[in-house]
């Protein structure tokens, strides 16, 4: 979709997009272009400007995109049993806990937290790292509203906790959103994309990838840079290792649990997928105009999750199974949850059907999103992975 068939921002948001791109510009005209992992990050983190930064509507019907919890409870009440059953593992004594990392509108903590009261194993505190100073205000808004007897053991936290927890660390469609560095293939060798000006307007260019950089994407590859077709593109994420091993390092037993879309390496890094995966979701049409408004667009990436299991072995943690979106849903009991469901009224139940389709089918999300998950000091198998486990896929 191009630019041009995009609906128009009102005033008040091409009012912040113009001021992101001056601070956008005048980076750039300090150090003369800036990598795409870069410019990504301001446009999506700079503060009170940045996508996930300013005060615009992102989830839901009237925000960019609809995510899992956001379509049906059912996802979060999944979510809720594989936390049960990691807490009933974890040793006596100790205080249990649920980290998630941004939490968006706050639907999935709502969801976990009622269906965790109705099992009687509410943890002994909810914690919730969010970046973003407005997504803080709606969710402490509707968790009050939602679990005014609970509201104050949920904590909100601008950093990682600086003493590990022991219980469940959870993130629904965090990864893809962490900035990527872009690179194409010319004559054989790795060219870094940038981010420079012409005119006063953004341009990408590209340059001979840095040597240290093109020696941590070559280890990524799924083949070997001569075998791919000239002018290939894709994405990497160099700040997913250190990232990953911060997650891991809050975690002193327990689970750590990924909800994204993605694929495995060979998959992601295929030569057939010659366009990469980048994408800009805007009033819920997805494109590729990077510069579209920048600050008034999501930009992400589908997850590399080879590199993501990579990464948690390096920071300590055991891989606890890896699949897809709809085989973790019903190894979770999203069959017996539906049963539960179905009201008498004839609009619910169509409504509850197309649900379940939206998450599980493979032409919606139910193939393109994974879950993947780690463990550091349980000895149970994780009930999300019995039906189908992929993890010899990456």
């Amino acid at each position: 979709m191009s630019a041009a068939r995009l609906p128009v921002p009102v005033a008040d948001a091409q009012v912040l997009s113009q001021a992101l791109c001056a601070a956008l510009r005048k980076e750039i005209r300090a150090i003369g272009e800036l990598s795409f992992a870069r410019y990504m990050e301001i446009a999506l983190y700079e503060p009170g400007l940045g996508y996930y930064s300013a005060g615009s509507r992102k989830f839901g019907e009237h925000g960019d995109f609809v995510t899992a919890p956001e379509i049906s409870p059912l996802f979060s009440r999944c979510l809720a049993r594989q936390c049960a059953q990691v807490f009933g593992a974890i040793g006596d004594g100790e205080q249990r806990t649920i980290l998630e990392l941004g939490a968006g509108s706050g639907a999935m903590a709502a969801d976990i937290l009622a269906e965790l009261s109705a099992m009687d194993c509410l943890p002994d505190r909810y914690l919730i790292l969010e970046v973003s100073a407005d997504l803080r205000n709606r969710q402490q808004a509707r968790l009050a509203d939602d679990m005014p007897g609970y509201f104050p053991s949920i904590e909100w936290l601008v950093d990682f906790p600086a003493i590990p927890i022991h219980g469940c660390i959870v993130a629904n469609e965090v990864l893809d959103a962490l900035p990527v560095e872009r690179f194409v293939i010319a004559d054989g060798r790795l060219q870094q994309v940038m981010v420079g000006l012409e005119d006063e307007l953004f341009c990408l260019r590209s340059r001979e990838m840095p040597a240290e950089l093109a020696s941590q994407l070559s280890g990524r590859l799924a083949l070997p840079v001569a075998n791919y077709p000239p002018g290939y593109t894709s994405e990497f994420c160099p700040a997913l290792d250190p990232w990953v091993a911060s997650i891991a390092a809050c975690l002193a037993e327990g689970m750590l649990l990924f909800t994204d879309y993605g694929f495995n390496r060979a998959d992601y890094y295929h030569p057939d997928r010659a366009g990469g995966t980048l994408m800009c979701h805007y009033r819920h049409r997805a494109h590729a105009e990077v510069f579209f408004w920048p600050g008034l667009q999501d930009i992400t990436a589908w997850v590399e999750f080879s590199a993501v299991a990579e990464a948690a072995a390096d920071g300590g943690l055991e891989l606890a199974g890896f699949t897809t979106q709809a085989h973790w849903l019903l190894s979770l009991g999203l069959d017996e949850l539906v049963a539960q469901s179905v009201a008498g009224d004839q609009k619910e139940q169509l409504e509850l059907a197309q649900q379940i389709k939206t998450l599980t089918l493979p032409g919606e999300m139910g193939e393109r999103f994974k879950a993947i998950a780690f463990t550091r000091g349980l000895d149970i198998a994780l009930r999300g992975f019995a039906m189908r486990d992929f993890s010899d896929r990456l």
